[in-house]
Parts: C-alpha cells; structure tokens; sequence
C-alpha cells in the first residue's frame, strides 16, 4: 500500500478523492490545517496530518509527506475572496510542495490547476480572478520546470452534480462544467498511469469514461512535443 499526500486534504475534490484512492489500493494521508476534520476524513480511508499550508515551510512539508510515495496538489484559494490567498496558497503552496518532493525523496507529483488560465486577462477582471489565473499560470509553470514526474489537470468550471465518470480529455477542449467527483475520478487513474507523466490536460463533464478518455488523450500525443512550450 502506498501512501500519497493529499494537500489540501479537506477540500471538496480531496472528499471524493480519499475513498478511490482507498480503492486503487493506496492509503490517502489528508493533509490539513484544523483537526477538527480528523473523525470524518478517517471515516473516508484517510490518514490525516496536520499542515498549515500558508504558515509552514518546505521543510515541514516534507516532513509531512514522510513515507509518502506520490502527492497530489488540491488545494486552492478559490476565485472569490482575499487577493493574497491566491499567492499563499496556489502558488506558493504549490511551489513548496514542489520543493518538499524533492527533500523527501518524490517524484510522482499530480497538481489540480484550472482551465482556460492561459486565456488573455481582461482589462476589467476582478482583482480575485486576476490574482487566481496569474497564481495558477505561475505554479503550473514551475511544475513543469521541476524534476519531478508531474502530472498537471485543468478542469473546467467545478460543479456539485453527481458524478459521471464521463469525461473529455485532451490539451485544448471547449470549455465546460464538470463535476468534482469526476475531476477526482480522473486524479486517481492518471496517479499510476506513468503515460499521463509530463501531460497537461483540460478535462470537462461528458464524453467517455475515465479510462478510455485518459487512453484516447495518450493517443492524442502522437509527436510527444511539448505542449507548454508556447505558455512559457
């Protein structure tokens, strides 16, 4: 059984993500702020550690991720709120992640980002949503700069519809809704599935089930360039 850290180990997407993981054969390790969520996240598979995303270091990240053998990045400020949380937790959280991989020893790194962030900002954007897509831009960058075997996802807009397991896959597809049970349906088959290392994916509800939608964007990328080169 491996474990996989889950950052941002409460959040809605992580809430479906435990018991697949749990499923797949791994043991989740929530990583999360409050420990009041212990009981209900245990209920769900998870082991649960505490980290405070914003307050903590690298070091304390890694240290966190001991005995992991993967992470997955799921936290997020939200597009709505405080500005600097956009930087403490998606960017620099992410980042610190990053660099915890490589104190501890990991390499299999899946990160949960956002669709259509590459998109031209508009000049009258809420300063929330300019702070969310400069910050995601920014640690998907530095993802794909790292050593590690990443894995970057970019689903459209969350939604709280029941799942599906029906999913569009593929570096540009239109955007869309899609439900976080699907989104977390996707994180756990591309987690051992050493063909979605180095992909960056936009997923949306309908279309396939998760599996042979992951198999046909595999197939997809057919002269194995690299897809972020006009992004960076």
């Amino acid at each position: 059984m491996a474990r996989v850290a889950v950052v941002g180990g409460n959040g809605k997407v992580a809430r479906f993500l435990h018991p697949l993981l749990v499923r797949e054969g791994h043991l989740p390790v929530a990583l999360v702020r409050n420990d009041a969520y212990r009981h209900e996240l245990e209920a769900l598979g998870a082991e649960v550690r505490l980290l405070d995303i914003e307050a903590e270091s690298s070091d304390q990240f890694a240290r966190a991720f001991a005995g992991c053998g993967a992470v997955v990045f799921s936290a997020g400020a939200g597009t709505d709120g405080r500005v600097d949380r956009k930087r403490t937790v998606d960017l620099e959280g992410s980042l610190k992640s990053v660099e915890a991989c490589a104190l501890a020893g990991i390499k299999r790194f899946v990160q949960i980002s956002a669709m259509a962030i590459e998109d031209p900002i508009p000049e009258d954007a809420a300063p929330a949503w300019r702070a969310y897509v400069e910050a995601k831009r920014a640690a998907d960058k530095a993802l794909r700069g790292s050593q590690l075997d990443w894995t970057i996802l970019r689903p459209g807009w969350l939604s709280d519809d029941p799942g599906t397991h029906r999913v569009l896959i593929g570096r540009d597809v239109p955007e869309g809704d899609i439900p976080r049970a699907d989104v977390a349906a996707v994180v756990a088959a591309v987690l051992d599935d050493d063909r979605t290392i180095g992909r960056q994916w936009e997923l949306v509800q309908d279309g396939l089930v998760v599996s042979q939608a992951i198999a046909v964007a595999e197939l997809a990328e057919v002269d194995h360039s690299p897809q972020w080169a006009s992004t960076d």
